[in-house]
């Protein structure tokens, strides 16, 4: 009775990659622990034990319902959603700037009665899906034969080789260029993976040089002014105190740093340092859940450091078994993209997992001092309505794009039909198209 009940519910509800459904219950088991045990500071400041714990629960609940009903639905559908929503996407990101609820010196949140919501998070996965979109609709497949047989490979670029490059720079720039004033690690964050997809996607490698160089040398003179400007001209512009104020936390402590930001150079230095003091109580198995000391101490525990509180309660080794998930997360959209026949699903789903694990990655090295402070909370686990939504609903479309994969691989290993092959023993094939 039991077998046939959980194969019921497996069938029925849960479809897909199972290996990503795995990881995504254990990820939110993991945050409903950790949450609960981070959240001290919250619990003091509303004096409701339970509240952090309850509202996380609701969001990830919220965030399950939306995988259900996202996962069930065609892949192909979602090359509708980046005409609406990226321009949707820009509205409120310019409507946030000067509108927004102002955090720290920076305007990211929209305040949408008694819960706040940000942008960026649903710019994100807009961009994505638009680059997918370009990089689908530019390129064809084409078979030739090879000594092996006759193979299918991705080699003609429709329009010409700097077409596609050109409609990708006009959708990346503006989006992460309207992040990068109020959040310049999720502008690099998000510049980095759209990059990364152009690679995949054929985009030739001299024009990928020529942005990467272009992006470098603005970046150099950036950084290079924050240093060289007059602290007064500095804090003209909106978050540069507190850019630089972190750059010299992480790369020239003892640089002196007049900075008017609201997390000042002594704050993010306390911490780092309170982060560090959270690792090095741990051991190799840990303090145990709900007895981490540096909770108490740390700003932003539940969030931005909450790797450093996992750390600490669940040792080396729940450290190194959550980095395990988010790679073989990256790994299975990996195998999930090499199954599709298709152009589309194949980068959107790459374009997904890479900005999921890589946000990941930036959260663990703060945490852990690798990098500079960034803000960035770790997907599906740190505290955050929003966040967990937005995560919650591009799980449901890699595991919508996972289900396609299937599909194509049970078709594959059907009996093909004989093909034959002209003269030049190439052509091009509208099978897999866009």
């Amino acid at each position: 009775m039991f077998n046939r009940l959980s194969y019921f519910i497996s069938n029925n509800f849960f479809k897909g990659d199972k290996a990503v459904w795995m990881i995504y219950f254990f990820l939110c088991m993991i945050s409903l622990v950790e949450i609960y045990s981070a959240s001290s500071n919250l619990t003091f400041q509303s004096g409701h034990h339970w509240k952090p714990l309850i509202s996380q629960a609701g969001f990830l609940i919220a965030g399950f319902i939306i995988i259900l009903l996202i996962h069930r639905i065609p892949c192909k559908f979602f090359k509708l959603l980046p005409i609406v929503l990226l321009p949707f996407s820009w509205l409120l990101l310019l409507f946030t700037k000067f509108f927004g609820s102002d955090v720290n010196t920076s305007h990211r949140w929209m305040q949408l009665g008694q819960f706040t919501f940000q942008p960026s998070e649903l710019a994100k996965t807009a961009l994505i899906l638009a680059v997918a979109l370009v990089l689908a609709q530019s390129q064809v497949k084409i078979k030739i034969r090879t000594k092996n047989g006759i193979k299918t490979v991705a080699r003609a670029i429709s329009g010409g080789y700097s077409k596609p490059f050109k409609m990708c720079c006009w959708l990346i720039f503006p989006t992460c260029a309207l992040i990068f004033t109020e959040n310049f690690s999720t502008a690099a964050i998000l510049f980095t993976v759209t990059t990364a997809m152009m690679i995949i996607g054929n985009i030739p490698r001299k024009y990928m040089w020529l942005e990467c160089g272009a992006l470098l040398l603005l970046v150099g003179v950036a950084i290079a002014s924050l240093f060289i400007l007059p602290n007064s001209d500095i804090e003209k512009i909106p978050r540069a105190p507190t850019w630089k104020a972190r750059l010299s936390n992480k790369f020239c402590p003892d640089a002196k740093v007049d900075s008017v930001a609201n997390i000042s150079l002594q704050e993010a230095q306390k911490q780092e340092t309170s982060a560090l003091i959270a690792v090095s109580n741990s051991n190799i198995i840990g303090r145990g859940p709900g007895n981490s000391e540096e909770r108490d101490f740390l700003y932003r525990a539940e969030s931005d450091f909450i790797y450093a509180i996992i750390i600490e309660e669940l040792g080396v080794i729940g450290g190194i078994v959550l980095l395990i998930l988010y790679i073989v997360l990256l790994i299975r959209v990996g195998k999930i993209a090499q199954k599709c026949d298709r152009f589309f699903p194949a980068y959107l789903v790459m374009g997904l997992g890479m900005i999921m694990v890589l946000q990941a990655f930036v959260n663990m090295g703060v945490a852990v001092g690798l990098l500079p402070v960034t803000g960035q909370t770790l997907p599906l686990i740190s505290k955050g309505g929003s966040s967990i939504l937005i995560t919650s609903f591009n799980i449901g479309m890699i595991l919508s794009v996972s289900r396609y994969a299937d599909k194509v691989s049970e078709t594959r290993n059907e009996p093909a039909e004989p093909v034959s092959l002209n003269e030049t023993d190439e052509y091009f094939s509208s099978i897999g198209m866009k």
